[in-house]
């Protein structure tokens, strides 16, 4: 049965599933590399998204989950 496991790659090659529950099972397998993961999309929106985070009524909106009124 073919498996997905989602696995770091230390720099000194090392191996190591994401999820701590994994074994990794002794054996073959294939590798396929990702793209690193890159925030860069996140820091470039910022900036637009606070224009509607710091809305009066954005604050309405969220105010029933404050657990401490200001």
């Amino acid at each position: 049965m073919l498996q997905t496991i989602e696995v770091e790659i230390h720099y000194n090659g090392v191996i190591r599933p994401i999820e701590t529950t994994v074994k990794l099972p002794a054996g073959r397998a294939l590798l396929t590399l990702l793209e690193p993961v890159s925030y860069d999309t996140a820091h470039l929106s910022e900036q637009a998204l606070a224009e509607d985070w710091l809305k009066p009524e954005e604050d309405e909106a969220w105010a029933h989950l404050q657990s401490v009124k200001l």
